[in-house]
C-alpha cells in the first residue's frame, strides 16, 4: 500500500476543551515521508512540532506535544481520524496553542479529512508489525496491553472504573474501515465528581454541554452546583445520579469504552506508523498509552536489530549518493555509502553495492578480494552520520568524527557483488551532538558485520 496525503488544503475551527481559546486548523497535503507535523502559525519563527511520542511533554486529560518553545495541545482527536483514514503525511497550521474540541469526539475530522479527498503518493507505507505476542504492562496507571500477531489492526478496549454508574465496559473494532460509523462520534466523557477537581487544574475551560459527557455519579459541592447553573443555566442541567448532566442520552450504551478506544488510536499513532496487530487494552488512558507506544517501539526495535530490513530496490531511495553528498562531507575515493532506504526519528537503513572496481580491491585481495572490515564500519558509520547530521540545519556545515567503536564483530566476509543492507538504532538520545548508535551489516539476510558507535558532530 502507498502513502497517503489529501488533495487540498481544508480548514475548520473552534473552541480548545482545555484552553478555552479559539483556534483554526488548515489541514494541507504533504510530502512522502515527512510524517504528521503541526505548524504554530501564530508564533514568531512559525516553528513546526512533529507528532511523535518523544515530542509529548504531557498527558493529563489530553494529549500535548512540544518542540523547543511551541507547543500543541489536544491533539488525540484528529490524530485517530487521521490514523484510522490511513493518512501519512500531513501539515496542519493551528493559529493557538489548543485544537479544537468540536463536539468532543473524531466525528468531525474524520468527516473533514474525507471531504478533501484522500490520495496515494509515490512511496510504499509502512507498517508496525509485530512476531510474537507481548504483554506491555504500565504499572503507574494499574494498565496493560495485549499485543498479539495478525494481518490487518483489531482493539479491543476493557474498562474496569468500579463506579457506581459505570463499572465494567467493553469496546471493540475489528475493522479499522469501520472507525467512522462505530467509533469516531464517541465524545470525550468525565465524571461529575472529576469536574471540581479538573476546574481547580486550571482545565476545561472550554467545556461545555455540546461537546462533552458528564455522568452524575455522587454528589458534588453546592459550590460547584452553582458554578454550573450559572454557566448553563439550570433548566438545562440534570444531578439525578445516573444520568448525564446534560440531560441528553448516550450515543452508545458503551460510548465511554468507545472513546477511550478513540483515544487509543489516535495515541498509538504517535509511534510514528499504522500498527497490524491484535490489540487488547485493560483500563487505557492518555498516560498508559504513551508508556505502549514507548514500550512497544522498544520492543520493535529490539526485534528489527535482530532480523535485516526489507527493501525494494524497485522503490527509488530515501537518498541517492547526489543527496547524501549534501549531508556528508565525504567524497570520492572515501563515500562508501551508496543509498539511504529509510530514515525515522531513531534509525536509519543504508545500502552498499560492493562493486569490483572498488579501489581497495586492488590491495585486498587482488586473487581473492574481500571487503576490508574496517571499511564496512566506516560504511555503516556514513549511514549513521546521515541521522545523526539530519538532525541539525544546514548539516553541510558540520563534520563528523568516531569517538569509539565497542563490540565489533566480522561475521562473514564480503566480496564484490555483494549488497549489504545496514541498519543503525540509537542506543539513547541525541544530546549535545552525541551520537551512540547500535549498527548490523546483511547480506542475504546474514549478518555479515555489527558493532556499536559513538560518534560527534562539530561545525567546520
Amino acid at each position: 500500500m502507498r502513502q497517503k496525503t489529501i488533495s487540498k488544503e481544508i480548514s475548520i475551527s473552534g473552541i480548545g476543551i482545555h484552553s478555552g481559546l479559539k483556534s483554526q486548523i488548515t489541514i494541507c497535503p504533504a510530502e512522502v515521508d515527512s510524517g504528521i507535523n503541526f505548524q504554530r502559525i501564530d508564533l514568531k519563527e512559525k516553528p513546526i512540532v512533529k507528532a511523535i511520542f518523544s515530542n509529548v511533554i504531557s498527558t493529563n486529560r489530553s494529549t500535548n506535544i512540544k518542540n523547543n518553545k511551541a507547543e500543541v495541545h489536544t491533539i488525540e482527536h484528529l490524530m485517530a481520524s487521521i490514523s484510522a483514514l490511513e493518512i501519512n503525511n500531513l501539515l496542519i497550521k493551528i493559529d493557538n496553542i489548543e485544537v479544537p474540541i468540536l463536539d468532543g469526539s473524531s466525528k468531525g475530522f474524520t468527516k473533514l479529512l474525507k471531504d478533501c479527498k484522500i490520495t496515494s503518493q509515490s512511496k510504499v507505507k509502512k507498517y508496525i508489525k509485530v512476531n510474537k505476542k507481548h504483554t506491555i504492562n504500565c504499572e503507574e496507571t494499574d494498565s496493560f496491553y495485549l499485543v498479539e500477531p495478525a494481518e490487518r489492526l483489531s482493539i479491543e478496549v476493557r474498562l474496569d472504573y468500579d463506579k457506581r454508574f459505570l463499572k465494567n465496559q467493553i469496546a471493540v473494532l475489528e475493522d479499522i474501515n469501520k472507525f467512522e460509523t462505530e467509533i469516531s462520534s464517541a465524545r470525550t466523557f468525565s465524571f461529575l465528581s472529576e469536574v471540581e477537581h479538573l476546574i481547580k487544574d486550571d482545565l476545561i475551560k472550554g467545556g461545555n454541554l455540546d461537546n462533552s459527557v458528564i455522568i452524575v455519579n455522587e454528589k458534588v459541592s453546592e459550590d460547584i452546583k452553582v458554578y454550573l447553573i450559572n454557566k448553563f443555566g439550570k433548566e438545562n442541567l440534570s444531578f439525578e445520579a445516573g444520568k448525564l448532566l446534560n440531560k441528553k442520552n448516550l450515543r452508545f450504551d458503551n460510548e465511554p469504552a468507545r472513546h477511550k478506544l478513540l483515544d487509543f488510536i489516535g495515541d498509538s499513532f504517535l509511534i510514528g506508523s499504522n500498527i497490524k496487530a491484535k490489540i487488547t487494552c485493560f483500563k487505557p488512558g492518555h498516560k498508559s498509552n504513551l508508556e505502549f507506544v514507548k514500550k512497544l517501539n522498544k520492543i520493535m526495535n529490539e526485534d528489527n536489530r535482530k532480523i535485516a530490513p526489507v527493501v525494494d530496490f524497485n522503490e527509488k531511495p530515501f537518498y541517492n549518493i547526489d543527496d547524501i553528498k549534501k549531508i556528508l562531507p565525504h567524497r570520492e575515493p572515501f563515500i562508501f555509502i551508496d543509498e539511504i532506504r529509510d530514515l525515522g526519528e531513531d534509525y536509519i537503513v543504508g545500502v552498499k553495492y560492493v562493486k569490483k572496481d572498488e579501489d581497495y580491491f586492488r590491495g585486498h585481495f587482488p586473487a581473492e578480494p574481500v571487503m576490508p572490515g574496517v571499511l564496512q564500519l566506516e560504511t555503516m558509520a556514513q549511514a549513521g552520520g546521515v541521522l545523526i547530521l539530519k538532525t541539525v540545519e544546514n548539516p553541510q556545515d558540520y563534520l563528523t568524527f568516531f569517538m569509539k567503536i565497542d563490540n565489533a564483530k566480522f561475521k562473514k566476509k564480503v566480496i564484490p557483488g555483494d549488497t549489504i543492507i545496514f541498519r543503525l538504532n540509537l542506543i539513547s538520545p541525541i544530546r549535545r551532538g552525541l551520537c551512540h548508535m547500535h549498527g548490523k551489516g546483511f547480506v542475504n539476510g546474514d549478518i555479515v558485520v555489527e558493532a556499536d558507535l559513538l560518534a560527534q558532530i562539530a561545525k567546520k
